[in-house]
């Protein structure tokens, strides 16, 4: 699962979680500074990331995560859960945490791009959603560029720093990736 990223020939990779990954990881979710505004929730069980690892290798039936490796540099991960849609049917509601010191370079966009089409290509679900706060321009601009549709406001939705927040509700379908792959055919042919 490899794709360039806007400022660098080197390939941003999606891999599997590995031990030695996981301080990274505690860091990113239980660390105020290293989390940035928009991740933190406060402080949690510290030990909640290594046991989902010593459980299923951070990769389940119904949710995973997966390392954004640019470089052999660990840079962050991706992670989704299923979601019920209807009485029957389900979605994937997909998250990011970068480090800090790869935000705003483009990675962001390339691994919700890369872990779309790997959930399309390994999974039967047919949707793919993710949600944001309203204030966070930068989540909003990554999500639209990697090819998700803007579908509406969620109001009250989420709960962070003392407050209820809006956040807004982007969503990608399969027929939509399939465009995607015709939008680099057309741009080879450009060539």
């Amino acid at each position: 699962m490899d794709e360039a990223t806007e400022d660098s020939e080197v390939p941003l990779r999606l891999r599997p979680v590995a031990e030695d990954d996981l301080p990274m990881m505690e860091t990113l979710t239980n660390d105020r500074a290293a989390a940035g505004e928009f991740q933190w929730f406060g402080w949690h069980d510290p030990a909640f990331v290594r046991r989902r690892w010593a459980d299923n290798g951070m990769l389940g039936a119904d949710q995973g995560m997966l390392m954004a490796v640019l470089g052999g540099r660990r840079i962050g991960f991706v992670s989704w859960h299923r979601t019920r849609t209807g009485s029957t049917s389900y979605c994937w509601n997909i998250g990011l945490v970068l480090a800090p010191e790869a935000r705003g370079h483009g990675h962001g966009t390339q691994a919700q791009r890369l872990l779309v089409r790997y959930l399309f290509a390994h999974t039967q679900m047919n949707r793919v959603e993710a949600t944001t706060e309203i204030g966070n321009r930068a989540e909003q601009r990554a999500l639209e560029k990697a090819g998700f549709l803007r579908e509406g406001v969620l109001r009250g939705y989420g709960f962070r720093d003392g407050k209820w927040r809006d956040n807004v509700l982007y969503a990608v379908v399969r027929s939509d990736v399939e465009s995607w792959d015709d939008d680099v055919e057309q741009a080879r042919v450009r060539r």
